[in-house]
């Protein structure tokens, strides 16, 4: 009897030997793969990339559609994005840049446009992808002058706020993709947008700072960066300078609509 005892006691001390090695095994610090294209992971200038989805995909959907909402007259006028505080808005050429930034001025805007330039958005093909911009949309709106094609896509935080809209005229030579059949939904390399190089977006929050040791590092890298935060710092002084020196026909143009003149 002593001698099984004394066997058992030896296997049970090199049991407790054993996890005790194993634990020290398993409590080594796990390497994270850094996702693809995501810069400054786990710092205030983190990239939009570096977030994953954390709602679900009717969410980002539905998001997307509430933005939509708010520039169709005959949508619900209570249908407003969850927008994060500093929301921006940059539309390449021919249109205007920056044409929205923070919360309040994205709502605003909205309402005046409703009133002054309406439009219906009869057309929407939104969808959710795993990687940012979570939501990309080809929609279409209705002017009195006519249709106007565009294509949009949509950042989010953590908290499943609107933190950057980007948007493009669906004109051939305006899109960020080089060819729109083989790669309708942006998800290539070589991509010309914005979302993803901005400081800040891949944060927690999304918050970005303009002021920042990050904006202001990468800026000096990238000169559509810097335009970008040089705008947002007055962005109504440059909104203004941009319509003044844009063609008078742009509207015109990015949507395709003919011009007076022109055959």
């Amino acid at each position: 009897m002593k001698k099984t005892c004394a066997i058992w006691l030896l296997l049970a001390t090199a049991l407790l030997v054993s996890a005790g090695c194993g634990n020290d095994t398993q409590s080594a610090p796990e390497q994270t793969a850094v996702p693809a294209g995501c810069e400054g992971q786990g710092t205030p200038g983190a990239t939009a990339q570096c977030l994953q989805p954390t709602q679900t995909p009717e969410y980002y959907v539905q998001e997307a559609n509430a933005y939509f909402d708010t520039l169709d007259i005959d949508a619900d006028r209570q249908s407003v994005p969850n927008y994060s505080e500093l929301v921006a808005r940059w539309e390449w050429p021919p249109w205007l840049w920056l044409t929205g930034f923070e919360r309040d001025t994205m709502i605003a805007t909205a309402d005046v446009l409703r009133d002054v330039d309406p439009s219906t958005v009869p057309m929407r093909d939104c969808r959710f992808f795993e990687t940012q911009p979570f939501a990309r949309c080809y929609v279409v709106f209705e002017y009195e002058g006519g249709l106007c094609p565009i294509y949009e896509e949509f950042t989010f935080n953590d908290q499943g706020e609107t933190t950057f809209i980007e948007a493009w005229s669906d004109m051939p030579g305006f899109l960020p993709m080089e060819d729109r059949e083989a790669d309708p939904w942006a998800e290539g390399d070589n991509i010309t947008r914005l979302s993803t190089r901005v400081p800040g977006l891949g944060n927690e929050t999304g918050l970005i700072d303009l002021d920042g040791p990050e904006m202001v590092a990468a800026a000096m890298n990238d000169p559509e960066l810097a335009d970008f935060a040089q705008r947002a710092s007055d962005q109504w002084r440059f909104w203004s300078e941009a319509l003044r020196e844009s063609d008078p026909n742009f509207f015109a143009i990015g949507c395709g609509w003919p011009i007076d003149g022109e055959e």
